[in-house]
């Protein structure tokens, strides 16, 4: 074959191949079988290949291309990706419309309502027509290149699709579209964007879960971080490989007058759009929100809530942005996600202070993405209040999507053979009396000297030290052998106490030792968290060690010292001085010290960083992930475990996990390690 006729082939195939693909991914139809188009496809790869020069970027072959990245380049957004204010009530989706009327001077507002899809946002940049850049939402102002990964999703056009007269004549006859829309539509010239979410079936999450499962590999917790992490591999061959769809929900201005209408622009240029309707009343949004829940199991995708935005977009873009969020756009999010099991028992656990802590051992449930079998009744007082019983049908949530939490028990479902929960009489593990205290809620154990009690401690003062290579069974083992009975014990431990143990030789016995006597240099905060006093933590212990420098300075304050710091209440003031008071503990300190303890004071700094939240993700390679946490409270600023709106900045390293997804999401700002460093530097 020639170049001219393979050049008209090629062409010919490309346009072929993209009905078919459209009529698969975007209208859910098919005229002919996988194998057919699969067939084409190779006859496109076979001249491509004898005529490179003829390969063009919206070629179909070219979904797959190129080297694995070593890393992702920077892309600034042209338009910020904005995040969007969070409703969970009809009373307040009403105070936000009452709001945009206010602010517009309107009586009436109507609105287009959308299913939150619950995805990876992601932004496309076609130019006269073809898809030249895609780029993950990042902080909103500066995202990650994914082009080649995004090329690898179907249902994403690598060129637009230009609508035929009879669309465009329907979009007139609906919308009363300006023929200006209409030119863009029909030319498909300059630069377009379009914005939408990555994100994987139901069906398709099932089927991969279950086929990893069958060949013992680890299966993924939820289809979003799946989505997340497909997009974000450096080697596009791996995100091919997954079963990725594209929903768009937002095209720049082309000339539509309305989100509806842009809405229906998005169909006709190629793409598949997030479900939604026009809504004209807050009763017509209320019956829309119930619809969407009850039949939020039938969606072919994972959504958390409904996106309601003003339709008018001069009215969208006159009421503007506050901070991050849009004034015109809200997200009307679905309850916690919840599910009914039965509890089988309640088991209950002796922590490090004493306290005894209820658990029930639960039915296997699938609860917002993980399959849950324990759940936390808290105490005494909650399982009164609940009123459950062992062997209840009961309502289980993830509170804040992490803590699974009994909420109601069905008793209508009871039978009469159910059991009550009693607090029990005796310590679980050393059987000791277990007592409550006068206007207290916890029941304790009344042995400080308790097993339980004991490991936990030891075990907490060992992470507290960043003590490496005893774990909670080994120091088990030493208990029971006496050669621990307390936290400092670990600080006289013997090369010949442990060689001479099954299991252990003189090597490993060394390096324990080694270990341990390496770490008795400890700065003020992780010395009172090894203490174990109840109500104090690392954000706490923090505080304190920062408001008094030394040791000496806490252990001499009042009460009333106590509870003046910032962020110390009136509980966590009585619990620390009765600790410092009590002789036993005194004694515990003097012997960490009499042991060679260097307690380190703790130094002043520039708060450059007050009051704001950082998240830690992944491994970091100059830093450890405790020096990190030390220097941002050194500068003022507060460390959380999980991510918020309300976070400033997430720190993320190599492999970082679930925390940098929800960042992207939520627009946090990201910092490198490198990025983390210098700021520090240049403050």
């Amino acid at each position: 074959m020639e170049r001219s006729q393979a050049k008209k082939r090629i062409n010919k195939l490309k346009e072929v191949i993209a009905y078919h693909r459209h009529l698969y991914h975007v209208l859910d139809t098919q005229e002919i079988s996988d194998a057919a188009l699969d067939s084409l496809k190779h006859e496109l790869k076979g001249l491509e290949d004898e005529y490179p020069a003829l390969v063009t970027k919206d070629s179909p072959t070219q979904r797959v291309g190129g080297f694995a990245l070593e890393k992702y380049t920077k892309v600034k957004h042209r338009e910020r990706m904005l995040s969007m204010e969070d409703v969970f009530s009809q009373d307040e989706f009403a105070k936000w419309v009452d709001r945009l009327k206010k602010e517009s001077g309107k009586s009436k507002i109507d609105f287009y309502l959308m299913t939150k899809i619950d995805g990876l946002a992601v932004s496309l940049i076609y130019e006269d027509g073809v898809l030249v850049q895609a780029a993950t939402r990042g902080d909103g102002k500066i995202g990650e290149d994914v082009t080649q990964n995004v090329k690898t999703i179907e249902s994403i056009p690598l060129k637009l699709r230009t609508p035929n007269a009879r669309e465009t004549k329907q979009l007139v006859k609906e919308f009363k579209s300006s023929q200006g829309l209409l030119d863009q539509l029909e030319g498909l010239s300059g630069r377009i964007e379009v914005r939408g979410e990555v994100y994987i079936p139901k069906k398709d999450f099932d089927k991969l879960n279950a086929k990893l499962k069958k060949k013992g590999e680890k299966t993924y917790a939820n289809p979003r971080n799946l989505s997340a992490g497909s997009i974000r591999q450096l080697d596009p061959k791996i995100a091919a490989k997954r079963p990725l769809k594209f929903r768009a929900w937002h095209v720049s201005e082309v000339g539509q007058k309305t989100q509806s209408e842009a809405m229906a622009a998005l169909q006709m240029i190629g793409f598949k759009i997030a479900e939604g309707t026009q809504s004209e009343s807050i009763k017509d949004v209320r019956l829309a929100y119930d619809r969407m829940i009850r039949q939020r199991d039938k969606y072919a995708y994972w959504i958390d809530g409904l996106v309601a935005r003003v339709d008018n977009i001069k009215l969208y873009k006159d009421l503007g942005v506050v901070g991050k969020t849009p004034r015109g756009l809200v997200a009307w999010k679905f309850p916690p996600e919840e599910a009914t099991t039965k509890v089988e028992d309640v088991q209950w656990f002796v922590g490090r202070t004493g306290k005894l802590t209820p658990v029930a051992i639960v039915t296997a449930v699938f609860v917002a993405g993980t399959t849950v079998t324990h759940a936390t009744l808290h105490n005494a007082d909650e399982i009164r209040r609940l009123g459950v019983k062992i062997g209840d049908t009961v309502i289980l949530t993830k509170a804040g999507d992490i803590i699974p939490k009994i909420t109601k028990v069905m008793k209508k479902l009871r039978t009469g053979k159910e059991k009550a929960i009693r607090v029990p009489s005796t310590c679980p593990m050393c059987g000791s009396e277990v007592v409550q205290k006068k206007n207290a809620v916890d029941y304790t154990c009344s042995n400080k000297k308790c097993f339980s009690m004991e490991r936990e401690r030891i075990l907490h003062a060992a992470r507290a030290f960043a003590i490496d290579g005893i774990g909670s069974k080994t120091i088990e083992r030493f208990i029971h052998l006496g050669l621990l009975t307390s936290p400092v014990d670990l600080f006289r431990l013997k090369i010949d106490d442990i060689s001479g143990l099954e299991g252990f030789g003189e090597v490993s016995a060394k390096k324990i030792v080694k270990e341990v006597a390496g770490k008795k240099q400890i700065d003020l905060a992780h010395f009172l968290v090894a203490l174990s006093i109840d109500h104090v933590g690392e954000g706490t212990a923090d505080t304190l060690a920062r408001h008094f420098g030394t040791l000496k300075k806490v252990m001499l304050a009042s009460q009333s010292q106590l509870q003046d710091v910032k962020d110390i209440g009136e509980v966590v003031a009585r619990s620390v001085y009765k600790y410092l008071q009590d002789s036993d503990n005194q004694k515990l300190i003097e012997d960490y010290l009499a042991q060679g303890i260097d307690i380190t004071s703790r130094k002043t700094h520039k708060q450059i960083f007050n009051d704001q939240t950082f998240v830690l993700t992944g491994s970091l390679d100059k830093i450890t992930r405790d020096q990190a946490k030390e220097t941002i409270r050194d500068l003022g600023g507060k460390v959380s475990s999980s991510v918020s709106s309300k976070t400033n900045f997430v720190v993320v390293g190599a492999d970082p996990g679930s925390k940098f997804e929800k960042a992207i999401d939520l627009g946090v700002k990201t910092l490198s390690e490198k990025e983390f460093l210098s700021k520090i530097r240049e403050k």
